[in-house]
């Protein structure tokens, strides 16, 4: 059974526009100043969780819980991102071709399985592996070995990691055993073993895999 692990954020879904958006919808939302946009959109640029929500209570000295603010932006995000038709497509032709299909991204568990449902994404996975599972981040191999797992194969078995992060999904795919696919943006760095395949889009990388014979 042949597995192909994908990354969520700038892999299948744009995290960046969506993130803009809901940081927008839920400061309308409050009746919030500029200076709380302002604040969300520089503090959780590169990732959010429910503690970055204690923090916005205590420098604006709001009344509403943090437990209720993390939920409010979970569900914006859930309503903001969007995986393109195309994406999706491509997936099911994976998986009809009998591919195992998992995720492993780094996040919050919470946000990141509403990004999945909301998206149609989880319909057509087999596993998910989300950081907050385990309080791991990629590059850590355990990471891999759960989404694997819960793809119900064995990264001894082989397969493919597709991702936009060259440390965490291209260097942490290595260490697993796995076969690389990187979306090209982000620096690379000096020291980083070379993915196997270098791609533009998720779509791409999936045409790839489906010319795998092996």
């Amino acid at each position: 059974m042949r597995l192909a692990l994908f990354d969520l954020d700038g892999t299948l879904v744009d995290r960046h526009a969506a993130f803009e958006d809901a940081v927008a919808d839920l400061v309308h939302d409050h009746a919030y100043a500029p200076e709380i946009e302002r604040w969300l959109l520089t503090e959780l640029a590169a990732r959010a969780d429910r503690a970055d929500f204690d923090r916005l209570r205590t420098v604006f000295s709001l009344n509403e819980s943090a437990d209720n603010l993390w939920r409010a932006y979970v569900d914006r995000m859930a309503a903001s991102v969007h995986c393109r038709p195309v994406v999706l497509a491509a997936l099911e032709e994976l998986k009809q071709a009998g591919w195992r299909l998992g995720i492993a991204t780094n996040g919050a568990s919470d946000i990141q399985r509403a990004k999945l449902s909301a998206t149609g994404i989880a319909d057509l996975v087999d596993g998910v592996a989300v950081s907050g599972d385990l309080e791991i981040r990629k590059p850590d191999v355990r990471l891999f070995e759960l989404a694997a797992s819960r793809c119900g194969v064995s990264l001894a078995d082989g397969g493919w990691m597709i991702g936009d992060n060259p440390a965490g999904d291209i260097g942490g795919g290595h260490q697993a055993g796995l076969r690389t696919i990187w979306l090209r943006g982000r620096p690379w760095p000096d020291d980083l073993h070379a993915a196997h395949h270098v791609v533009d889009d998720v779509t791409d990388a999936i045409t790839i895999l489906l010319n795998e014979t092996e």
